[in-house]
């Protein structure tokens, strides 16, 4: 077998980039089948209401109309489903299906579907719906969710509680009783939403006579979404095919269920015609997910030397009228407790957890579940403490990260961490930055009336979950990924996987990985993605697990052929097959590296000539391999991030002058798209700090939901984002490779609020609620000037 990693470790282009610059990529919205249909939905113009009268008689006869469904039609089709998972003990949500039946939730809330012969006529058709609602009063405030006599989000609730939970080791009341100083604050992160590229985009075509459902997916786990059709229409797996192909983005939105998606699989059952639902920006922004919204009260211990002692978190964040499925809302606010403190050799801690219920759009799982919370409280405290003892905020940071020496350990919440490097990503921090200068130049134009802020934050990121994460608790998502490696008779590679692309480069690590297995180049490796029926099960992408999980599996399956071509040249060439190795897409001799056989050559004989081989031989040139972490639970990553802005205090205005990352995410596969993924990651942790907020009025509704209103990060106002490397590879796998598309957008605002703070400090100025807007930055000085 290959015995020299001659790809991992290199830049190579990604793959599909060539094809989609020349407009040739494959969306579900590009999609167009034969006799296809389009859906439209009428929603709730309400965030809380009882329906008491829906006639949709007047568009059934509307021009192009083919069905008009309510909940009376379509969710007869269909098993309701209820969110929760057994390791979070206690939680409720209420049951849920297509279509609102009786109550409406959110503003938002499809009602009714429409299903006609383009997208426009099924919007016009959508006006003539009659409907009456009695409004109820909608549960929209934080704390006065919880208060007896408090209207309740959903009908079926015994209260707006959703989950509660406490983590708390013995000595935290002691280490604030002998803290020779506190630090606290209360902090709040607005609710933001994924923009994506591509909007949430499905095509279900139902074929009766063979009783096969396909549908066209624009989702990171079709595996996931198989199981879900299946069972939820009643339908047998091998009947179900859900196909994704290119995907314009996705950051954990398109992994959940939504009521759209499920529409669309129920109508094309009942019709047995191709259903198309392709969301629109505008009902996007009250049917996609919100994220994030968070309101916590911390306080940190130290002693009189700047030692962190413990924390206290109070972390109350609302999720809408029910529980994302199947993965639950719950997991955010779980992280964000669980994270808390993570890179400091911290040894007590309090973390307590209250998810709400409100009438508002679900909010769930996006891109760094739960980082950007716990890593903005902590680094914020962590910069009030070195302002309160008077130590450089590079050093407080020093003195208390969990030395790289002390590892494997466990944090007091309770992650188990094997190996991290928040020492050596320090220094390799301060080098980049040339910190000393740029507080010499800080202190110069202070001087000349310009107030530029430096911000750090440390972090870690969870990656490569293992099956702790979701299986324990019984939910139906894969911890595990499959691939097939075969080698075709021209000599070729192909490897079929279950991690799928989004944009972040699958395609191409696969191919860096099984191509050194293999001995040939990376362009010789086609790797298919995204298919059920093409591809083998497994957890596919979320949690930054592609390269960690996939990696390793398509390792291990391109090793298994290695070996069986080695076996089968072996027996051409009358060789112990230990004696030969892959190279350069030829079979040679492992001690001089003369070519033997030609790749080409052994597919030739294997597949048309297999009958001049020994008795015995195995010529097949395809091997299946499964691999699922055992490891440690959690493959921890860790980082350092620094932002340089510049704050104009007349005008509240941010400007971000530089932003460095440093981060270990293991064994680096293809160092350009690991920088692409940071650099991607950074801008999204950037937007929601500086521009990004869903506002809603006491009623329930959303004010600012268009492009025209929700500002998001352009690249005209993005700074230049310099990345740094420090490589630890995880001992629990071959490839030694974690994730990293979650790195940058989990410390990102926590060093741009530290940064934005540094700037105002000589006002006495704090912002303490995100994002950060000029609005905001003023209110702030005037509270610390007053």
């Amino acid at each position: 077998m290959s015995d020299r990693p001659a790809h991992i470790g290199q830049p190579h282009l990604r793959h599909n980039a060539l094809r989609h610059l020349a407009g040739r990529g494959a969306y579900v919205s590009d999609l167009q089948l034969p006799r296809m249909l389009h859906a439209a939905f009428l929603r709730s113009p309400m965030a809380h209401g009882l329906i008491t009268a829906l006639d949709v008689e007047e568009a059934r006869t509307a021009p192009g109309v083919v069905a008009v469904f309510t909940a009376a039609e379509l969710n007869a089709r269909c098993k309701s489903w209820t969110s929760g998972l057994g390791h979070f003990a206690g939680m409720v949500s209420v049951p849920q299906n297509i279509l609102a039946e009786r109550e409406v939730l959110w503003a938002g809330h499809p009602v009714a579907m429409v299903v006609a012969r383009s997208r426009a006529e099924a919007e016009d058709a959508c006006e003539r719906i009659l409907l009456d609602l009695d409004e109820l009063e909608p549960v929209s405030g934080v704390d006065e969710v919880l208060l007896p006599g408090a209207p309740l989000a959903a009908d079926g609730l015994e209260s707006n509680l959703c989950f509660r939970t406490e983590l708390k080791t013995e000595g935290v009341a002691q280490a604030f009783a002998r803290a020779a100083h506190v630090v606290e604050g209360d902090y709040a992160f607005g609710r933001h939403t994924p923009v994506t590229l591509e909007p949430r985009a499905v095509v279900a075509d139902y074929t009766p006579s063979s009783g096969q459902l396909t549908v066209h997916h624009g989702t990171q786990t079709p595996y996931q979404f198989q199981d879900i059709y299946a069972r939820q229409f009643g339908l047998p797996d091998h009947k179900v095919r859900v196909i994704a192909p290119d995907v314009g983005g996705s950051f954990g939105m398109k992994l959940h269920l939504y009521n759209e998606e499920m529409a669309a699989v129920a109508a094309t059952l009942i019709l047995h015609r191709p259903v198309r639902f392709v969301a629109d920006r505008l009902e996007s922004f009250v049917s996609d997910i919100h994220a994030r919204e968070h309101h916590v009260r911390a306080r940190m211990a130290l002693d009189a030397d700047g030692t962190i002692l413990a924390m206290d978190v109070e972390d109350r964040t609302p999720i809408g009228a029910f529980s994302a499925y199947p993965r639950t809302s719950v997991v955010e606010g779980n992280q964000s407790i669980r994270l808390m403190g993570a890179p400091y050799r911290m040894p007590d801690y309090r973390g307590e957890l209250k998810v709400l219920f409100q009438n508002k759009v679900q909010a769930s799982q996006y891109r760094a579940v739960g980082h950007p919370i716990a890593c903005q409280v902590t680094e914020a405290l962590v910069d009030q403490a070195a302002a309160l003892l008077n130590i450089d905020p590079w050093e407080i940071r020093a003195r208390n990260v969990v030395p790289d020496d002390a590892y494997p350990c466990t944090s007091p919440t309770g992650y188990q961490f094997e190996k991290l490097s928040h020492e050596k990503s320090l220094r390799l921090l301060r080098e980049m930055i040339d910190y000393d200068g740029l507080r010499r130049d800080q202190a110069e134009l202070r001087n000349a009336g310009i107030h530029r802020g430096i911000g750090l934050a440390t972090f870690v990121e969870i990656t490569n979950p293992g099956a702790a994460f979701y299986g324990v608790g019984g939910a139906r998502i894969s911890a595990q990924d499959g691939a097939v490696v075969r080698l075709t008779p021209g000599g070729e590679v192909h490897c079929a996987i279950s991690v799928t692309e989004q944009g972040q480069g699958t395609e191409t690590i696969m191919a860096q990985i099984v191509a050194d297995q293999l001995g040939v180049n990376p362009d010789q490796v086609k790797v298919t993605t995204g298919d059920t029926d093409t591809t083998p099960s497994g957890g596919a992408a979320w949690a930054c697990r592609g390269a960690g999980i996939g990696g390793e599996t398509a390792l291990r399956a391109g090793r298994k052929l290695a070996r069986r071509i080695a076996e089968i040249a072996g027996a051409v060439l009358q060789a112990d097959p230990d004696t030969l190795a892959l190279r350069d897409g030829a079979v040679v001799d492992a001690a001089t590296g003369v070519e033997r056989l030609t790749l080409a050559e052994v597919g030739r004989i294997a597949t048309y000539r297999p009958e001049t081989l020994p008795a015995g031989t195995d010529n097949s040139l395809s091997v299946a391999q499964h691999f699922a972490p055992t490891g440690y639970p959690f493959g921890f990553t860790n980082g350092v991030q620094a932002a340089l802005v510049e704050v104009d205090v007349e005008t509240g205005m941010v400007r971000l002058l530089k932003h460095w990352v440093v981060e270990d995410c293991g064994r680096i596969i293809n160092p350009l798209l690991v920088d692409e993924q940071i650099r991607g990651g950074v801008v999204q942790g950037l937007g929601p700090a500086l521009f990004e907020e869903c506002l809603y009025d006491e009623n329930g509704q959303l004010q600012n939901g268009s492009l025209a209103d929700y500002l998001v990060p352009m690249a005209c106002e993005m700074p230049d984002i310099i990345i740094g490397h420090v490589e630890t590879p995880t001992e629990d796998t071959i490839l030694g490779a974690k994730g990293v598309g979650e790195a940058g957008t989990a410390a990102a605002g926590a060093a741009v609020m530290n940064a934005v703070n540094d700037a105002l400090s000589p006002f006495g100025a704090r912002l303490m609620q995100t994002p950060m807007t000029p609005a905001r930055i003023l209110a702030a000085l005037c509270v610390g000037q007053g």
